[in-house]
Parts: structure tokens; sequence; C-alpha cells
């Protein structure tokens, strides 16, 4: 049995119903092992400090928790990435931007001419020591990637809290004002939907379509693209899934609308995520279930070395069929 194989089998829940292993779909579509294609982006999850707790967070971030990218290690960071030439840096959490170091990470990323992606909950735009962030992440043309569930306030609220729908259209409205989401605007603001419950998400051009008309109806809000992100069966959506009694029905969803397209070009094959210790993964979904990259001479970013980790065997589990039902799921929406 191989590292991949041994990893899953560590992933499948006590009583739950049988289960197609993810690593026999991809056998079967001449995939197996799964290996990197290089590393076009490195994406730096700074931790789970989050001013929201939302139903469906993978992270399971929120107010209570500690965990938080130290300046040491987001140093060793900004040392791996200047020895390549890796051209994103894609900046997650929690709440990305409540770490001491988020600007630091920017700034330097910045300085070394890559482009920088800021993965935004919208709110963290209106609490007070974040007054000036829309103007920070505008002076150094990040991208901004902003969760947004619906274009409606019930949805929205309903997933990530009382009142957040108002705040984020007001954060939306700042970021149109500084340029971001404009035609031909530099300044990219794109939006991320994750479907409300357990079922897969709609086609990407269609709700993105729904999006624009009715965000700039309603609210005059303005963006570039909308992004659809199959909800992942971890962490709190996991808990979620056994609490209301969905599980089986949500992994026999994902497992029968398995698509070896998407399976071709999920994330992994060209992202390494580096967690809040500076621990290496496959992807942040990985990263949230701890299950390290399998090759254990780079399984940290002080041992970074790209040679090594770009054409690595990737660490898959059930989880993974998350990423390849129907259209594909990625930080940057559908693959297929």
């Amino acid at each position: 049995m191989s590292g991949a194989a041994s990893v899953e089998a560590l992933r499948v829940l006590p009583g739950a119903a049988p289960q197609k292993a993810f690593r026999d779909a991809l056998g079967e579509s001449g995939l197996y092992p799964l290996r990197a294609t290089g590393i076009g982006v490195l994406q730096i999850n700074v931790g789970k400090v989050c001013n929201q707790t939302c139903k469906h967070c993978h992270v399971d971030a929120g107010p209570n928790r500690r965990e938080s990218m130290s300046r040491e290690t987001a140093e060793l960071c900004m040392r791996a990435l200047e020895r390549t030439a890796i051209p994103v840096v894609d900046i997650t959490g929690g709440a990305p931007e409540i770490n001491p170091n988020f600007r630091w990470l920017v700034e330097r990323s910045k300085s070394l001419g890559r482009h920088v992606m800021d993965r935004c909950n919208l709110t963290i735009l209106s609490t007070e020591p974040q007054r000036d962030l829309a103007e920070f992440l505008a002076a150094h043309e990040v991208e901004v990637v902003a969760s947004l569930p619906y274009f409606q306030a019930r949805e929205t609220d309903s997933q990530r809290g009382d009142g957040v729908f108002d705040k984020s259209v007001e954060a939306l409205r700042k970021l149109n004002s500084l340029g971001y989401g404009k035609p031909g605007s530099r300044l990219k603001l794109n939006l991320v939907y994750n479907p409300v419950g357990a079922f897969l998400p709609p086609a990407q051009k269609a709700l993105e379509a729904d999006f624009r008309r009715e965000l700039l109806r309603r609210h005059g809000v303005e963006f570039h693209s909308l992004y659809t992100i199959t909800n992942m069966p971890i962490s709190r959506f996991l808990d979620f899934l056994h609490g209301s009694g969905n599980y089986d029905r949500y992994m026999s969803r994902l497992i029968s609308s398995y698509n070896a397209g998407a399976a071709a070009s999920v994330m992994c094959r060209s992202t390494l995520s580096v967690g809040w210790d500076g621990a290496l993964y496959d992807c942040d979904f990985n990263q949230m279930v701890e299950m390290p990259v399998l090759d254990g001479r780079a399984r940290h970013i002080r041992d970074f070395d790209e040679a090594l980790l770009a054409g690595r065997e990737i660490a898959v589990g059930q989880h993974c069929y998350g990423c390849t039902a129907g259209a594909g799921s990625s930080c940057t929406g559908t693959v297929a």
C-alpha cells in the first residue's frame, strides 16, 4: 500500500456507508498516483483566527481560535519564495488580515514581483483595526477574492451570521469606490459562492450572471468574476452533515458526480499550501484534515525544495471527491 493509500484509509469514518475509495476512482481515470505538475501558487494560510464563525467553514475558524503564523514562519515563506519564480501568492486564513504579519507578507511578495491574492470575508473591512485595509490593498494592487454566499441577505446571514450581508455590501461598495471590480480595472475583485446546504453549486457562469445583475440592480455593486466552490466534507461542514443526517447522501452525490476531467485539473497539482505553523500540504483542504505532503524530506517550509515538491505525489482522501464532482472545484472556481 502506498503512502497516499494508507493516509486515505485513516479518513474513512467509522459507521459510514461503504464508499468507493477516491484513489480507485483516480486509478480508473489513469491518474493514480496523482502528481503535481509544478508550483504556480504558493498558498499561505496565516491562521484560524477570524471575526466570523461560518457554518460551512472548512478551517473551523473563529474569534476564539489562537493559531496564528509567527513572523519567523512568515519570513521562511518569503525566503522560499525568493528562491523561485512562483508567480502567485495566495494569502488565506481565517481572516488573513487579522494576522499581524499580513501586510508585511503582501509588501514583501509584491517587492518580489509576485501577484498577491487576499481571501477576504469582506466584513473585516468594517472592523476598527482594519479601517484603512481597503486602501492598503488597492495601493498594492492585491486581488481581492471575497466570500459572498448569495446576493440576498437571508441566505448569506444564515450561513455567515446576522448582519453579515449588509456589512459585506458596504465593503463591496467601498472596494468599488477605489476602483475594484470596475470593467478594465487592474484592481481585481472576484466573489466566492459556497452552497448554503448539502448540495453541489449550480453552473458557475449562469450563477455569475445572476449575481452580476442582482448586485448591480439592488446595491450598485460591480465585480469581475464569480467562483463557485463545493463545500468540502471536512471540519465544520462535516459536523453539519452528520448532525443533519446528510453525510451518506452528500458523499454519494459527490462520488456519483466524479469527473475525470476535473480530477486531471485539480488545484493541488499546481499549488503548494503552507500552514500557519509552516507545515506543507498539497492544498488547504488537506491541511485542515492534517494530511501533510507525502515526502518526509520537505514537510516544513524551512525544508522547502522546489525541485522535490514540484513533481511530488499528492496525498488523497475521500474529501477529494469534493474537488472532482461535476464541473470540479478549486480556489478559483470550476476546473472543467
